[in-house]
Formats: C-alpha cells, structure tokens, sequence
C-alpha cells in the first residue's frame, strides 16, 4: 500500500515536467522551478529522482514504451509496405502533436546543457524506428518481388527525416504549427514518389 502515493508522484512530477517544457518553450527547467511546479521541496523531488536526468530518462521511456509499442502493434496488424509507412510517420506526428511539451525532448530542444546520455537515448530511440522502416521497404521486396530503385536505407532516412522536420517546425512554432497539418496531402505525394523510386 505505501508504494502506491510513491508511484503517483513519480508520475505527478513527469506530468509537471512535460507540462512545463510545453508551457515555458526555450527555457531551460530548473529542479526549483519544478519543485514549485510539483508543489514539494527540491529535496522532495529527489527522494523520487535522483537527479534531473533521472526525470528526464523517466520522460523518455515514455516515449520509448509508447512508440515502440505502437510500432510493434502497426508491424503485426498492417501488412502493405505503404500503409505501414503512412501508420509509422502518423504515429510520430500525432504523438507529438498530442505531446507538445514531450515534442521538444523527442527533437532535443529541452535536452541541450543536460546530460549527454539522455540525447544519445534519443538517437538510439530514432535509429530503431529508422531500421524498422528500413525493414518495412525491404519487405516490399521479398514480398512483391518488386523494390525501390533507391536503397531502401535512404529512402528510409529520407521518411524519418520528414516526421523528424514536422516535429522540429512543431516545437519551433511554439506549438502552433501542427505536424499533422496536411500529412494527408503529403503523404499522398510522398507515396507517389516512393512508388516511382
């Protein structure tokens, strides 16, 4: 019974957390600031973290459990190549659209002067999807028989890139700019593209 109020406010101070980094876009958090935030003392945010990094490894694997998660699901209800490429790109977009504060770890804009560990679980967080779309291009190979003129890797790189250009605009608009805003039309051309590639 005594854990449970602990895992609340472990979840309470990543929820503060996210809340700030959407509502004070730019602006480095301090653990003072969060504190006031949370409503306890610094020391009590450190009885629940052991440091700052610790909450922000606690905001990523957030988004690790939740888009990796939903990635596995796309993988094995969706077999045509390019409705799973459609699927793993809206993801990223509606994830960060509904997530803005979370938006700016997923681009490094809240992680910049924090710990390096954190930007490098970013990279290896985008990496796997990159390989996963990768894998999904390829497939269209050995399924069809018929693949890309371009290496799938670089097609690969080159969709991450557009979720990854959607999301930097999101968070540079400060939240205005939404990366789902004529994902329709775009992929609908991308698709074209990747059809003729």
């Amino acid at each position: 019974m005594a854990e449970s109020p602990k895992i609340n406010r472990r979840e309470h101070i990543l929820q503060c957390l996210a809340q700030m980094l959407e509502t004070s876009p730019g602006q480095r958090i301090t653990t003072a600031k969060l504190a006031a935030e949370v409503g306890v003392s610094e020391a009590a945010l450190y009885r629940h973290f052991p440091s700052k990094a610790r909450m922000f490894e606690g905001l990523i694997e957030f988004i690790e459990d939740a888009i990796l998660s939903r990635l596995n699901l796309i993988m094995d209800e969706e077999k045509d190549t390019m409705t799973r490429c459609q699927l793993v790109l809206q993801l990223l977009l509606v994830f960060s659209e509904r997530n803005p504060g979370i938006s700016r770890v997923l681009n490094g804009d809240a992680l910049l002067g924090e710990n390096e560990r954190l930007r490098s679980r970013i990279d290896i967080l985008f990496a796997k999807i990159e390989t996963q779309i990768k894998q999904i291009l390829r497939e269209k190979t050995l399924r069809e028989g018929v693949g890309f003129n371009l290496d799938e890797a670089i097609l690969a790189n080159l969709l991450l890139a557009f979720a990854e250009g959607r999301i930097s605009q999101f968070v540079r608009s400060e939240f205005k700019q939404k990366p789902t805003l004529h994902f329709d039309q775009q992929w609908t051309f991308i698709q074209q593209q990747l059809l003729r590639s």
